[in-house]
């Protein structure tokens, strides 16, 4: 641990933060994107940043647009001294955290500007530009963005770089980008953000930001097991870069688990290996990483043998999945009820035997209810169903997006049960299969807790011809590894592990095409494998 001297007011910021986190839920602080950085955590980064500093560069200016209580700030006046930093400026639109950074920190030279950080930036009386930024963003996630705000970043971002950011993204790509437009050329910084931009499309604006228009120095990610916010359910990544283009021969420093002094693996990359690499989780290429390399998109893969779709969306699973023997109670014709799967925590079996009237063998039966018939209709015909529907009411559930678009509110998104199922988030890494695969010989349908696959082309045509060979398919599924899974995938705070259909779809089916050749039907893949 680093040797220093803690500022007086840490002691109290602590307190102060614990304080306000406890005015607000859990729930709202997640939309708010409020996730305060652990003190011992930002005295690590600050100490790091500093031991890339020459001695010319320093005092530095420093900023922080999120400043929150200020524990950068505190952290930096630690590792730099008391009189080690030019000038000092923290921005925060919390009218309580501002007052509590302003209380804190104005008597040590921190000028606190309570505000929008992006509209900040853009007005007339601009603070001066930084030399330094240490700084831990909102983890806004983009639904709770109103389109009018998205399409404003959007656009400042635009007219500053170039770039054009995805809607899908989180309010920290917006800040780091706008923040590196703000500060001074050859300035440092580092940000502490989720690490889903290594992975995910929506993160391809950011990573070509990191490649292109600045230095990036170091992308540290922690090990998923080990989250950095116990409040929130992400993984952390430390990003560290210098406010200048690279060199064409640059290479940037990935490092993985322990801490940024002490890192379990490393290994420098080089910038066009960087750029032409859709996943950078696969950095550190290390036994310790169980991210691996996409897969080869020349090759056979799983979304060219199956449909891969997410399950239906109800729009409120407590009012819309009843069991069984509850619908019959209340008279729910059975014309308006479908078999449905029980969550994959309900779920004990991997292999789902059917009922002859197509409901699944289990202990508890499931179904949807599920109806396309107008309202007046349900009043005179369907009494007791419309007896049930008038419940929502109370449970105020009509509300949602979901029941908002649909016509009418109770119908359901009309899905054929899929013969195989994957449960879409699950706990595992190298090794250990995360993800359970179903093998589902009901008609049942499944919600958006699974993704369905569904054969298409060379293997419906074998599996109509040669139906015994679903048992094989289902133990193929059965035994990818968590390696290619992961691979896939992306990871969340704990060790939490998610996978998208496009993601399942890239999984490599080759082996299973040495097997049975016949799934291929064109010789030379090109855009697919398969005729329409």
């Amino acid at each position: 641990m680093l040797t220093i001297q803690q500022h007086p007011s840490e002691a109290r910021r602590q307190t102060m933060q614990r304080d306000i986190d406890s005015l607000k839920s859990a729930e709202e602080r997640n939309r708010l994107g409020q996730f305060a950085t652990p003190y011992l955590l930002a005295l690590e980064i600050a100490g790091y940043v500093k031991s890339l500093l020459n001695p010319d560069q320093l005092p530095p200016r420093f900023a922080d647009p999120s400043i929150g209580s200020g524990s950068f700030y505190s952290a930096a006046s630690a590792i730099f001294g008391y009189d080690g930093l030019k000038h000092a400026l923290g921005i925060e639109l919390d009218p309580v955290f501002a007052d509590a950074a302003k209380s804190l920190w104005s008597d040590s030279g921190l000028q606190v500007i309570r505000g929008d950080f992006t509209h900040v930036i853009t007005q007339g009386d601009c603070p001066p530009a930084p030399s330094l930024i240490l700084a831990n963003p909102p983890y806004v996630r983009h639904h709770h963005l109103d389109q009018a705000e998205k399409l404003r970043l959007q656009s400042l971002v635009l007219q500053r770089t170039g770039i054009k950011v995805s809607g899908l993204s989180g309010l920290y790509v917006y800040f780091l980008i706008l923040a590196t437009t703000w500060m001074e050329k050859g300035g440092l910084a580092a940000w502490l953000i989720p690490s889903e931009f290594m992975d995910v499309n929506y993160g391809s604006a950011l990573r070509d930001f990191l490649t292109r228009h600045v230095t990036l120095v170091r992308i540290h990610r922690f090990d998923p097991a080990d989250v950095q916010f116990n409040d929130a359910l992400v993984t952390s990544t430390v990003v560290v870069f210098q406010n200048i283009p690279a060199p064409a021969y640059h290479k940037a420093e990935f490092t993985l688990g322990g801490t940024l002094q002490h890192p379990t693996v490393c290994e420098k990359i080089g910038l066009s290996e960087l750029r032409n690499t859709s996943k950078w989780s696969c950095f550190p290429k290390h036994a310790e990483n169980d991210r691996k390399s996409p897969n080869n998109a020349d090759g056979p893969q799983l979304g060219d043998l199956f449909r891969v779709q997410r399950g239906i969306a109800t729009g409120c699973n407590a009012f819309f999945i009843l069991e069984r023997f509850k619908a019959t109670q209340l008279g729910i014709p059975s014309a308006f009820l479908r078999p449905i799967l029980p969550s994959p925590r309900h779920l004990a079996v991997t292999v789902i035997d059917s009922e002859a009237d197509g409901y699944p063998k289990l202990s508890t039966q499931l179904c949807l209810l599920d109806c396309n018939l107008p309202e007046a209709l349900l009043v005179t015909k369907y009494p007791k169903l419309w007896a049930y529907l008038q419940t929502a009411e109370i449970l105020d559930i009509r509300k949602g997006y979901i029941l908002r678009s649909r016509t009418p509110w109770y119908r359901q998104e009309q899905r054929q049960a899929a013969p195989f199922l994957c449960t879409y988030m699950g706990r595992g890494s190298k090794d250990k299969i995360p993800f359970r695969f179903v093998w589902n010989r009901s008609k049942a349908v499944a919600t958006n807790l699974y993704l369905m696959l569904t054969p298409i082309g060379g293997l419906a045509a074998m599996l109509a011809r040669y139906p015994e060979r679903e048992s094989l398919i289902h133990e193929w599924l059965g035994k990818l590894t968590g390696g290619e899974l992961c691979g896939e995938g992306r990871v969340y705070g704990g060790g939490l592990n998610k996978i998208e259909p496009n993601e399942l779809g890239r999984i490599s089916t080759q082996s299973l095409v040495e097997r049975w050749p016949e799934l291929i039907r064109e010789p030379n893949r090109q855009m697919n494998l398969f005729t329409p």
